[in-house]
C-alpha cells in the first residue's frame, strides 16, 4: 500500500520560506510521476508543480515559477518543494501526490496517490 506523508507547513511572514516534505512508503519514488497541488478555501485544488518519473522533466504553474523548486531524494524516498518569495496568495493547503505513469500531469484527477496536505499560511 502506498502512502504519501507531507510535513513542514506552517506559518510565514510574506517574503519568507518554507520546505514541504513529501515521505512515501510502500514503493519507491523514482517509480513515479510526482505533483504538488494547492487548496485553498472555496478554491478548486490546483496545480503547483510536478515532476516526472525519470527526474528530469518538470513544470511549474505560472504563478510559482521562479520561486518554488521540486526536488526528489531517491535515497530518502522524499519528494520536496522548496516555497521562497512566499506571497499572502500562496496560503493554501499543499499535497503532494503519485501518479504510477511516466508522464506528470496538470490534472488532479489523474493521480492515483495523495497524501493527507499540510497547511501553509503567509501573513501579508
Amino acid at each position: 500500500q502506498v502512502q504519501l506523508v507531507e510535513s513542514g507547513g506552517g506559518l510565514v511572514q510574506a517574503g519568507g520560506s518554507l520546505r514541504l516534505s513529501c515521505a512515501a512508503s510502500g514503493r519507491t519514488v523514482s517509480t513515479f510521476a510526482l505533483g504538488w497541488f494547492r487548496q485553498a478555501p472555496g478554491k478548486e485544488r490546483e496545480f503547483v508543480t510536478a515532476i516526472s518519473r525519470s527526474g528530469g522533466n518538470t513544470d511549474y504553474a505560472d504563478s510559482v515559477k521562479g520561486r518554488f523548486t521540486i526536488s526528489r531524494d531517491s535515497a530518502k524516498n522524499t519528494v520536496y518543494l522548496q516555497m521562497n518569495s512566499l506571497k499572502p496568495e500562496d496560503t493554501a493547503v499543499y499535497y503532494c501526490a503519485a501518479r504510477v505513469v511516466v508522464g506528470w500531469t496538470a490534472i488532479p484527477n489523474e493521480y492515483d496517490y495523495w497524501g493527507q496536505g499540510t497547511q501553509v499560511t503567509v501573513s501579508s
